[in-house]
């Protein structure tokens, strides 16, 4: 077996490629219909999109937990690489509950905080460069 830096697989590089193609062409598609079916200012394909994602998740979280064993690659494919592609979002909400279900509320409510007050000044501080070059 082919191992890279860090003991990576060329089976794990494999389930991220596929997983994550799948995600992105499932969000580009899933975003498109929505778009063409709400015809508005509101990001609703976006809104769907994240959703979708943290259902998606969640159906994963706890199937691989409770009654389903996904070995590595499957959850590299499926999680990582599928739902990381088609939204960062359901990852952002897994990690919170993570932090929530151990105790860590404070962390839990920091996470958000931090991920959506600084992603938008960052946001903000990366267009101000872009028009500045």
């Amino acid at each position: 077996m082919v191992y890279l830096c860090f003991n990576i697989s060329l089976m794990n590089i494999l389930s991220l490629i596929i997983g994550g193609t799948a995600g992105t062409l499932a969000r580009y598609f899933l975003n498109h219909i929505i778009y063409h079916f709400f015809r508005t200012s509101f990001p609703y394909g976006t809104l769907t999109v994240n959703l979708t994602g943290c259902f998606i998740l969640g159906i994963l979280a706890s199937l691989s937990s409770e009654t389903l064993f996904l070995t590595y690659n499957q959850r590299l494919l499926l999680v990582t690489g599928f739902c990381g592609a088609f939204t960062t979002f359901s990852t952002f909400i897994f990690e919170t509950d993570h932090l929530i279900r151990n105790g860590e509320a404070l962390k839990a409510i920091l996470n958000v905080l931090l991920s959506i007050v600084l992603g938008y000044v960052f946001f903000k501080v990366g267009g101000l460069l872009g028009k500045a070059l």
